[in-house]
């Protein structure tokens, strides 16, 4: 119990820090995440595919399985099978993809039937560093060659 207090609270903290730093280096670069391209959009997970052969590629048994909304105010709202979570979000945008980061994603944790995906894509949020637009999808890359995660946009 004691343990769990901890993490909630040094995760208020880190998301509010994020928060803070994410405004203020936002205003000092003379970039507002609204004229980013992935502000105030949707995407659902059409695929992961690693860069270990031996995992290979991973799809998600529905199309709405999993999915990520960039608000145009820096949070993040995201789908991980029946579970939610919510986080900050920041990119800087160069050519056709750029930058991106996620700060802590805040999520539930409710049992959800097995998934490919359930607790690989969780996990894995703090570790997205680049993004591309590459023929109407979003790919985000993981550090270090760990993967890259497909996204199909979802129109209104």
């Amino acid at each position: 119990m004691k343990r769990l207090l901890s993490l909630v609270g040094v995760t208020a903290l880190l998301a509010f820090t994020g928060c803070t730093s994410m405004s203020d280096s936002a205003s000092s670069s003379g970039t507002s995440l609204a004229g980013t391209s992935l502000a105030g959009t949707s995407w659902q997970l059409v695929s992961f595919t690693s860069s270990d052969d031996a995992i290979g590629v991973i799809k998600p048994s529905s199309a709405d399985q999993y999915t990520v909304s960039f608000g145009t105010d820096g949070t993040a709202a995201l789908k991980f099978d029946c579970n939610r979570g919510s986080g900050t979000w920041q990119a800087s945008p160069s050519g056709d993809g750029g930058s991106l980061t996620f700060g802590p994603i805040g999520t539930t944790r409710m049992m959800c039937p097995p998934g490919p995906l359930d607790a690989r894509l969780p996990r894995d949020t703090e570790f997205v560093r680049t993004y591309r637009l590459v023929d109407g999808q979003l790919n985000l890359n993981l550090m270090a060659d760990g993967g890259t995660y497909s996204w199909a946009r979802v129109t209104p």
